[in-house]
């Protein structure tokens, strides 16, 4: 009687150990995604970190803000507001700053404003022209580049046309003595600056006209206290714009 003596065929165990080697790998492949996740998130807040710090940047290099310190404004700003300051208003350049390195190029400056000139009427924060001040100030322009400035008869006049200032409530502008009282002529790249409050205002009135590259910006928005957030009204003069 014939007999198979042909061996049994073992079973395929090296697939198993294939399967379980690849199982093995799998879960390896998870344990260094879980080491690698504690880096991921940080480099995940550094960048938040970073892009928060570069937006800080962005907005400080367009507005700052500004509080108010005393009444030399009032009624239309009062001490402890919190006022947003537009520090690029009055960005200027010479158009011929790329040309000057050319040799025999003469030119007289030409200055280009690419938003718009100081105005009258705005409200603007300056660095006073005073050696013992370093906190800057806030006051309104009045007169402008090239204009005759005169504070005479409760009233200041420009040009010798009265200036009519409703932001006053009624007050008066009056002169004790000061030599920059006028008739004062606005030097060229300079504005003549009051307070709204003239009886309690320190200003052009006592320390004459101030540097337009002293201007730090122009008031645009008081965001505190809550009751007073607003835009910053800054006053048109149609007695002298011929409206």
């Amino acid at each position: 009687m014939d007999s198979d003596e042909r061996p049994l065929r073992p079973e395929h165990r090296p697939e198993r150990n294939a399967d379980l080697a690849t199982d093995a790998e799998a879960g390896g492949v998870d344990r260094t995604a879980t080491t690698r996740r504690p880096k991921s998130m940080a480099r995940e807040i550094i960048e938040t970190l970073l892009l928060a710090l570069l937006i800080f940047l962005a907005v400080r290099a367009v507005v700052l803000n500004f509080r108010v310190d005393g009444s030399s404004m009032t009624p239309n700003l009062h001490s402890g507001d919190m006022v947003l300051v537009n520090r690029n208003a009055y960005l200027n350049f010479d158009a011929w700053a790329l040309v000057d390195w050319l040799p025999g190029v003469e030119h007289d400056p030409n200055i280009v404003h690419p938003f718009s000139p100081p105005q009258r009427g705005d409200i603007v924060v300056l660095n006073p022209p005073l050696d013992d001040v370093s906190e800057p100030y806030i006051k309104r322009i009045v007169g402008l580049p090239g204009e005759t400035v005169e504070i005479r008869d409760d009233g200041l006049f420009i040009g010798g046309q009265r200036l009519e200032e409703p932001y006053l409530d009624g007050e008066v502008t009056r002169c004790a003595g000061q030599q920059f009282c006028g008739p004062l002529t606005v030097p060229e790249g300079s504005v003549f600056v009051l307070g709204d409050n003239r009886d309690n205002s320190e200003d052009s009135g006592d320390f004459g006209p101030v540097e337009i590259d002293s201007l730090i910006g122009k008031a645009w928005l008081v965001y505190w206290p809550w009751d007073s957030i607003g835009i910053v009204h800054h006053h048109d003069y149609p007695e002298l714009n011929g409206e």
